[in-house]
């Protein structure tokens, strides 16, 4: 039924969730496991990191760290991305490249409050690929 999977993930609890749905699943199906995280620097600002790359290499670093760790998790090979960007436009861009099956992410983000995070929104709304949320 799936036979590549795309896990995003930016380490939020949601997410955390999402990733393990995304190995599950990998795991029954014997599908391709793919890993996106998205250093989303608009969310700090773009004018303010644009000069700052040690920032910008802190969240790709810890981007980085969260993707390792779904790779220790899992059954089956994965294959990870850390992107910078915007996230709905990165995990789609990504999706197209890899022929994703799936897509599973988080339904928030770190920065959502109680409904759905805008990334999950936008995923949901704009790609044409099955999406679950967790």
């Amino acid at each position: 039924m799936y036979d590549t999977i795309l896990v995003a993930t930016d380490g939020s609890e949601s997410a955390n969730r999402a990733v393990e749905q995304a190995l599950d699943l990998a795991s029954m199906f014997d599908a391709e496991l793919y890993g996106i995280s998205v250093v989303d620097t608009r969310r700090y600002g773009d004018s303010m990191l644009s000069d700052s790359s040690g920032v910008i290499g802190d969240l790709a670093d810890n981007a980085e760290d969260i993707l390792a760790e779904i790779e220790s998790r899992a059954d089956v090979d994965v294959t990870t991305t850390v992107r910078r960007g915007r996230p709905h436009e990165e995990i789609s861009s990504y999706a197209d490249t890899i022929d994703a099956d799936l897509i599973v992410l988080g339904n928030r983000g770190l920065g959502a409050g109680g409904e759905i995070g805008s990334t999950a929104e936008r995923v949901v709304r704009y790609l044409d690929r099955p999406v679950l949320t967790a």
